[in-house]
């Protein structure tokens, strides 16, 4: 169902609900008034026929039946009874047997002093009348045939009322819930206009102070990082195209040179050496690739296990000396580690050595010296790890955007690389919990700080 219907179906649900009520309690009210009026005006009539019978010596039963008949006060249809304390009948209108009266009636009423109650149409009335000789039992009925028609009109009144009032709150209530719902409908009328191609359209926030144009600014930055989003992966596909497609090219060159002419052995082997090392470069640049994917997988801490920081950092550090020798990378461990849970991540090793040894591999290549300081240190619950070096630094430019992938500072151009490292460190880091921050000065170095939670046992 849509909103629009839900809302006027609401709307029209609270207000019959509360129209119903209170129409209701106006008219048990009124038939409550009509009642209780009736009864009055039955025990007035009552009260003074028996005090002329009894007190007035000159009217008998005869005399008051006569002024009963022609009084133009008398009730509907009205039947009166008046007993003595023998339960004698001093006086009856002619038609009084329809009353119905029986002894136990008449105890009733000298026992309970006053009894209401119907009998067909008739509202009857049965109290006791008392001078100072004697108690007398009245009983008077009459219909109340004006006061029902009242009753009867009101009801029809709050019929047409009631219906009336839905009819309105229908009509409004629609009216209301589409100008309500105008500025969504604009929004969605706006976000349907906007295609992959057309990210840059924003949707109009409208007066930016309602939840609507919250829910507009909410989508606008969606859209936003939508847009910025797009935009990353058309510049790594180019990106990835180009650094994949330049070993390739160099690979096609150097076999067609080859098959140009006759060489030597000697010179075959140059090639084939010179093919081998762009083969490499181009598995090193897969793996890298693979390895940045993996890091996006859908629930990654699957293979999450516990692992010991300064282990991945020895090993990570031996295989990295083990391919460059002359590399140097110093491990310092803080001497305020207390144990061995302190050293301890949830993580998977595989990912941990390879952001360490990105790390490493980064220091030593972009120093004159080759060298790379580590040093691992406690934090409140984390564990903290310093990268550090001499080299040609990163400029404040860059920095911003050093962990994109494929991207690269200004002056690392004539060193070879990918740009993939640091965008892999980044993810790596940030899906183990953790933080990585950098300090770099031009031809004074880099610090990369990695800072990450510790297991909890």
């Amino acid at each position: 169902m849509q909103i629009r219907k839900k809302l006027t179906l609401q709307f029209i649900i609270i207000v019959a609900l509360i129209l119903a009520l209170s129409l209701l309690a106006i008219y048990f009210f009124s038939a409550d008034y009509r009642r209780d009026d009736f009864y009055n005006r039955l025990l007035n009539k009552g009260t003074n026929s028996a005090k002329l019978l009894i007190e007035v010596e000159e009217i008998d039963a005869g005399l008051l039946r006569r002024i009963d008949q022609d009084n133009p006060m008398s009730l509907p249809k009205e039947i009166i009874a008046i007993y003595n304390y023998k339960n004698e009948l001093l006086y009856g209108s002619d038609n009084d047997e329809l009353l119905h009266i029986h002894q136990e009636l008449l105890d009733r009423i000298r026992l309970e002093q006053e009894i209401r109650y119907r009998q067909g149409n008739h509202e009857i009335l049965g109290f006791l009348y008392a001078d100072k000789f004697d108690r007398f039992v009245v009983i008077i009925g009459a219909v109340d045939i004006y006061g029902l028609k009242k009753l009867h009109n009101l009801q029809t009144v709050i019929f047409l009322v009631f219906a009336i009032s839905i009819l309105v709150v229908f009509v409004s209530g629609s009216i209301y819930a589409a100008k309500a719902l105008k500025p969504i409908s604009r929004v969605v009328e706006q976000v349907n206009n906007i295609t992959i191609t057309s990210l840059n359209l924003k949707v109009d926030e409208g007066n930016g102070k309602d939840e609507i144009a919250l829910l507009a600014a909410t989508f606008n930055k969606m859209l936003s990082r939508l847009e910025a989003a797009f935009k990353i992966q058309k510049n790594f596909i180019a990106n990835a195209s180009h650094e994949l497609r330049t070993p390739l090219t160099a690979i096609t060159g150097q076999l067609e040179v080859a098959l140009i002419k006759q060489r030597t052995p000697a010179a075959y082997q140059e090639i084939l050496l010179s093919v081998l090392d762009d083969i490499k470069r181009l598995n090193h640049l897969a793996n890298r690739l693979l390895l940045l994917a993996q890091t996006g997988a859908e629930n990654p801490e699957a293979n999450f296990n516990p692992l010991h920081v300064d282990d991945v950092v020895w090993q990570a550090r031996a295989d990295i000396i083990k391919t460059n020798p002359n590399y140097k990378i110093n491990v310092t461990l803080h001497e305020t580690f207390e144990d061995n849970r302190q050293l301890t991540i949830a993580g998977n090793a595989h990912l941990i050595k390879t952001a360490v040894s990105n790390l490493m591999d980064n220091a030593c290549k972009y120093s004159a010296d080759h060298q790379c300081l580590v040093n691992i240190s406690p934090a409140q619950n984390h564990i903290t790890l310093e990268f550090s070096d001499n080299g040609i630094g990163i400029a404040p430019q860059d920095i911003p955007t050093i962990f994109e992938p494929f991207r690269r500072g200004r002056n690392a151009a004539h060193i070879h690389g990918h740009g993939i490292g640091l965008s892999l460190v980044e993810r790596v880091v940030k899906l183990h919990g953790g933080t990585i921050t950098l300090y770099s000065a031009i031809n004074q170095g880099s610090t990369f700080t990695i800072t990450l939670p510790v297991a909890q046992f």
